[in-house]
């Protein structure tokens, strides 16, 4: 498909509606009553130590919250480990930015009239005809970063902030700025939330976004003055909140700022110079005006200052964290034993995210039974999670283009789950993440949830195909992976504890090993055919004997519901 088939087709897509009850009610039973019956009776853990059993079942639920997806050798590394070294591993990793997005769309069709093939496009000049296969770059580079991210937790953390700090790439489709907005939120993944504010407020994609690059004195515009408020820094789910004087106060305070989409730079003339009046819920704070040079810098520190203030930014910024990690749900218990004391570490250490996640992570609340298996899996966690559980690849360096056209691809099926990266549904980021009563159940409705069994389906006995290349499931490399595949008992075992890290029933196991062993009675019918394989890999019966038993094996096992849930 074309880069202009997908712009397109992507424009003309209908708005997705917040679900129905009636669709709601669409989702499988099993999985309905276990979330039902954790809201109904929430853990009583808090957040001393975790101090319980270290095993393969505790190393799968940390990998998958914290990253895309658990797979074989990470597993393996992070149980040869202490919980501690653990967690502190995939908090402290050594950060090294990946390299820049590159023009990596010219084809036969289009060819990027400023960007030499292979070079990167984050400084070329705007380009009216140029941007939407920027645009499309930045999201499928975007895309590998997610399938590549290593033994840390960064990439998740990028997710959040782009969920959190919202923008869509079709409002702006100028890839320079997109650029500048993931380094943002990656660099700025694990740092000081303060300080990430700040530099969004004045990030070009922001500005742009939201209107900023056009708020002046004679014009306020309000939109970012509201957003950074009742979105980004206190919430608007309290008693009492910002008024609407408090936003045109702010808006006023925020004029001047200016870009051209690769720098922010101060028009002091266009600067309201007057003071700022803010309401009770501030104290009645006055921000005094100024008319320096410096003068916007001063008053958005001052402003800064007033919002972090508040008692309420660090509980509503560890609630988002709380409903990303380990459950949507926040009841009176979970407020007082959870919230409240990582608000008091939040701002304890001056609002560094680091100390916080620590305190999660390692906590018993974190590792409770109850909180295991018991969040739906956004798109992303879904796809990007199924790439890397099958050691799915793309042609990277060896294909450049190629590479572009399958990661584009792959953001493209998953916005059918309702999740497409870089477009959330507006500034509010996606609504599973915060609409409330449904929350993450939001993910799964009649639609959807037929669609994820179409994706794995397909992704087991087709795959996509690009020009040169193809991303599919090697059901024979990935169990090649395993500890021991020639054992049937051993095989089903290894998998699920793999790929679902729930319990499941001895019928489901005798159901799943019977397509192993095609219905066949006897258990050394997989064996022999698995070693006859190996012996001889070359020859073609063989090969077809062993891996329509596993396409067979695996398309069952993903089609089951606790797949759904990590």
């Amino acid at each position: 498909m074309h880069r202009r088939e997908f712009i397109q087709m992507r424009k003309n897509q209908p708005a997705s509606p917040v679900q129905s009850p009636a669709e709601m009610g669409a989702m499988p039973s099993d999985l309905a009553h276990r979330l039902t019956a954790r809201a109904a009776a929430p853990p009583l853990s808090g957040l001393a130590p975790y101090k319980g059993p270290w095993t393969r079942n505790e190393v799968t639920h940390l990998l998958r919250r914290t990253g895309f997806g658990a797979i074989k050798a990470d597993i393996d590394h992070f149980t040869a480990k202490s919980m501690l070294e653990s967690v502190n591993e995939l908090l402290r990793q050594p950060y090294i930015p990946p390299p820049l997005p590159v023009n990596d769309y010219n084809n036969q069709d289009y060819t990027d009239p400023d960007v030499p093939f292979g070079e990167t496009f984050v400084n070329a000049p705007y380009n009216l005809d140029a941007e939407g296969s920027r645009t499309e770059s930045t999201r499928a580079w975007w895309i590998r970063q997610q399938l590549n991210s290593g033994r840390d937790i960064r990439e998740k953390m990028t997710l959040f902030w782009h969920n959190h700090l919202a923008i869509q790439f079709y409002e702006i489709y100028f890839g320079a700025p997109l650029f500048r907005y993931v380094k943002l939120l990656r660099d700025g993944a694990l740092g000081n939330f303060k300080t990430l504010i700040r530099e969004i407020t004045l990030d070009p994609a922001m500005l742009i976004y939201l209107n900023g690059y056009l708020n002046s004195k004679d014009a306020p515009d309000e939109n970012y003055a509201r957003e950074v408020q009742e979105l980004f820094v206190i919430g608007k789910d309290l008693p009492q909140h910002y008024t609407e004087e408090d936003v045109r106060a702010a808006a006023r305070l925020l004029t001047g700022w200016r870009t051209d989409g690769y720098n922010t730079f101060y028009d002091a003339n266009e600067h309201d110079t007057d003071d700022k009046q803010f309401s009770a819920f501030y104290g009645n704070r006055i921000i005094k005006g100024r008319s320096s040079g410096s003068g916007g810098h001063a008053e958005l520190d001052d402003f800064l200052d007033m919002l972090f203030n508040h008692p309420e930014t660090a509980k509503f910024i560890c609630r988002k964290l709380y409903r990303f990690f380990v459950f949507y749900g926040i009841d009176a218990t979970t407020e007082q034993n959870i919230i409240e004391p990582l608000a008091q570490i939040f701002r304890a250490n001056n609002y560094q995210i680091l100390p916080v996640l620590e305190t999660l992570f390692k906590s018993e609340h974190f590792f409770d039974p109850l909180n295991r298996g018991v969040i739906i899996k956004s798109p992303l966690d879904f796809g990007i999670g199924l790439y890397r559980e099958f050691g799915i690849t793309l042609p990277g360096n060896a294909d450049i283009y190629d590479n572009y056209i399958l990661s584009l691809y792959w953001a493209y099926i998953l916005s059918d789950l309702l999740q497409f990266l870089g477009e959330p549904p507006n500034v509010a980021g996606w609504q599973a993440y915060y609409q409330k009563p449904a929350l993450d159940k939001m993910w799964i409705n009649t639609g959807t949830l037929p669609r994820r069994g179409q994706i794995t389906e397909f992704m087991i006995f087709v795959g996509l195909y690009a020009d040169n290349s193809q991303a599919v499931i090697d059901p024979l490399a990935w169990a090649d992976t395993l500890t021991n595949p020639s054992d049937v008992n051993d095989l089903v075992n290894e998998t699920l504890e793999l790929m679902l890290g729930l319990p499941v029933t001895q019928p489901v196991k005798n159901f799943l090993k019977s397509i192993l062993l095609s219905d066949l009675p006897a258990e050394y019918y997989w064996t022999d055919a698995w070693e006859a394989w190996k012996a001889d890999p070359t020859n073609e019966m063989l090969r077809g004997t062993v891996l329509t038993r596993l396409q067979g094996f695996l398309w069952a096992l993903l089609q089951k519901e606790e797949y759904q849930l990590m």
